[in-house]
């Protein structure tokens, strides 16, 4: 599978963060990779349309994890 572009997709809300397209993403790509066999948690997704999503977190749900720290101990919070 040729991978068109990296988006960046929030792991609590789903709320697309941003997009960089594959040509000028190549190396971040290889660091993320890298960063994720180093790392217990998998925060990359592969799709079938050649898209590569790292499940980041965006301001607004950081926000709220820092104003409610035991949200951290659950795997999702928001319904």
């Amino acid at each position: 599978m040729k991978l068109k572009n990296l988006r960046y997709s929030c792991r609590h809300c789903n709320t697309e963060v941003g997009s960089i397209p594959f040509a000028s993403a190549e190396e971040v790509i290889r660091e993320l990779q890298k960063a994720e066999e180093g790392n217990g948690e998998h925060f990359l997704e592969y799709d079938d349309n050649g898209s590569m999503t790292v499940r980041c977190i965006c301001e607004q749900c950081e926000q709220s994890l820092r104003m409610n720290p035991d949200y951290y101990a659950l795997r999702k919070w928001i319904q």
